[in-house]
């Protein structure tokens, strides 16, 4: 039984302590929270007791400490988890600064405990089926790798304040799974990006909606498109061309059902929220976590792909605010 403590009782972190609390072969131990109605409320449904962060670390019968709290306590957390000895699963971002990622890695790497960071969209079955597909070669050589990732409205403006930007904040999942189906690092970035969605977004000096390209050393090309607005619910798709064929995964209905009149085809709309379109893979993922921290394997996504995630955001953030393409070398990083 792999015993876990929870750092983060709201929306996210609800997911994660439920989804342990649901296994037979791990327990919520204890969760903390800076709201004591999100954390009580979480307790009483997953059984789990409300303690401190200090006491959930200070534990010695917990194994394992998912980080679901804001992004600026993440990598001080992940720190103090493996130094007391604990594996971490922690939610993306380790940090919105390339440089304090980098030393929270040197800490954790000294510790030797597993880290994970939560890239979900890996472990969506419809997304892990092509990738899988496409190291078979389906496709053949990878030539254009396409992500589109339009949420169905754009977030408050205060949440926009602090969120370091559409790159770090939306688009780092689109460069993760970027890196992930190409097989080989990104070397330029170039981006361009407006406030087309809501005005205050481009007042609080971000943006709502986004395009990049990335090119790799051997020329292969990834595109990636972003916006806070889809009238039709959340956007996720992917499509792999590669020199056999086409690989696509597309959008996931509310139901399988259409309806064919004179008028043409009509289906229900697509899911309309992350929770819903992603929540087989945040059970995926959890699977992978508590897997390789079982056969003593180093998990992934790994805090190295989180850095090298975080780079690329900054490489696009910089693109987008000098019109200029911008080298990038992940390579080294190992």
């Amino acid at each position: 039984m792999m015993r876990f403590g929870l750092l983060g009782a709201g929306r996210i972190g609800r997911i994660h302590g439920l989804n342990v609390a649901a296994r037979a072969d791990a327990q919520l131990v204890a969760l903390s929270d800076a709201s004591a109605e999100a954390a009580a409320s979480l307790a009483q449904a997953s059984g789990a007791r409300v303690a401190s962060t200090e006491a959930i670390l200070a534990d010695g019968g917990i194994d394992a400490v998912v980080i679901c709290t804001p992004t600026d306590t993440h990598a001080d957390l992940i720190e103090a988890a493996v130094t007391a000895g604990k594996a971490v699963f922690c939610e993306k971002p380790v940090d919105l600064d390339a440089g304090r990622i980098r030393r929270c890695l040197e800490v954790v790497s000294k510790s030797g405990k597993p880290l994970m960071i939560g890239f979900n969209r890996r472990f969506d079955p419809n997304f892990a089926a092509l990738e899988g597909r496409l190291r078979a070669g389906e496709a053949g050589a990878i030539e254009i790798v396409s992500v589109i990732s339009r949420d169905p409205g754009p977030p408050p403006v205060e949440y926009v304040k602090r969120s370091g930007g559409l790159f770090r904040d939306m688009m780092i999942h689109d460069f993760d799974m970027a890196r992930f189906l190409l097989a080989e690092e990104p070397v330029e970035v170039f981006a361009l990006g407006s406030a087309l969605v809501d005005p205050a977004i481009g007042q609080a000096g971000d943006v709502d909606t986004a395009a990049v390209l990335m090119r790799t050393g051997s020329g292969r090309i990834a595109q990636i498109s972003n916006s806070r607005r889809a009238t039709y619910g959340y956007d996720q798709r992917i499509e792999v061309h590669g020199s056999k064929g086409m690989l696509r995964a597309g959008n996931i209905h509310e139901t399988t059902v259409e309806i064919a009149t004179g008028a043409g085809f009509r289906a229900d709309p697509v899911q309309n929220f992350f929770l819903e379109r992603y929540a087989a893979a945040y059970r995926a993922e959890l699977d992978a976590f508590v897997s390789a921290c079982r056969d003593k394997r180093a998990p992934s996504p790994s805090g190295l792909d989180g850095l090298k995630a975080q780079i690329l955001a900054d490489a696009a953030t910089e693109s987008r605010r000098t019109g200029k393409p911008v080298a990038v070398s992940l390579e080294s990083l190992g």
